[in-house]
């Protein structure tokens, strides 16, 4: 299955650069122009974000996916989510406002996840959950430096600085969509992160230690309609031995990746831009 042709003639009749394309499907350049020249096929949720950029823009996708024979693939995803105590009811997008995405349902793409997230409760339980992707509008956001502004705008890091470009172009990148993909900013990538907003390491520092570490992808359902599309698959109740080797192994996790980025950051301390010099250069004019 070749997309190559497809996203090049979307573009074409979009009038857009390779650059303007990728922006606002929110990839890097790099990735549309590996697509173009068929060094690597989108994920179904890019194919997604692009399918809405042409109902938004009054393209029929459907017409390109027959003349280049494109068949799109199964749009459900198998995914996790830890709870200290359990779903009671309706599942809904309420999490904590100061989470990596904002308030939201968070789900994990691998099991390890969620359970080292809840292992320190006294009755947690482990979902299976299936998402159907079809009809939901999706942010797709690769590792890079918007995952962490996201994440920093999410968080409050970027609180200062509402009156600056940047702040504003992150706030809208999220909007109006039913969910959110990234890259997990968990217990190993909290402190870089932290450190990063503090003004201790660089952008490129940052960046290196997001590859290095290799974190897994979430996705966040963050309205009531992408919860809808939610199925619970298997609950599972975690014992307390099995809790007990999690917190180990969360432990270990923790140290060792610390123990990386803390040498990455060190070969990286004096490339990039900080924080505030990011924000600074972004202010409105």
């Amino acid at each position: 299955m070749k997309y190559s042709n497809i996203i090049k003639l979307i573009r074409t009749q979009l009038e857009m650069t390779q650059k303007e394309f990728a922006d606002i499907i929110g990839v890097s350049f790099a990735t549309v122009n590996r697509w173009e020249n068929g060094r690597c096929e989108p994920t179904q949720i890019a194919i997604n974000t692009i399918k809405n950029l042409c109902l938004e823009k009054g393209i029929d996708y459907a017409e390109f996916e027959h003349k280049n024979k494109i068949v799109t693939s199964n749009e459900i995803v198998t995914l996790y989510h830890g709870s200290k105590s359990g779903i009671n009811g309706k599942i809904k997008p309420i999490s904590r406002d100061k989470c990596d995405f904002g308030k939201g349902f968070y789900m994990g793409t691998d099991k390890s996840q969620p359970l080292t997230l809840i292992c320190n409760y006294d009755n947690p339980k482990l979902y299976t959950l299936e998402l159907n992707l079809s009809g939901l509008k999706i942010l797709d956001v690769e590792v890079g430096l918007d995952w962490a502004m996201l994440v920093a705008y999410n968080r409050g890091k970027m609180d200062d600085a509402k009156d600056t470009d940047i702040y504003k172009r992150i706030a809208k990148m999220a909007e109006n969509c039913d969910v959110i993909v990234g890259y997990i900013a968990n217990d190993r990538m909290f402190v870089v992160l932290d450190r990063f907003f503090n003004g201790d390491i660089t952008d490129v520092a940052l960046i290196n230690s997001l590859s290095a570490l290799k974190l897994g992808k979430q996705y966040v359902a963050i309205t009531q309609k992408a919860c809808n599309q939610i199925r619970i698959i298997e609950e599972k109740i975690l014992d307390q031995s099995f809790r007990e080797k999690l917190k180990t192994i969360s432990e270990d996790n923790r140290a060792t990746g610390i123990r990386l980025a803390d040498e990455i950051c060190r070969n990286y301390r004096r490339e990039g831009k900080f924080f505030d010099e990011i924000l600074a250069e972004g202010k409105s004019i």
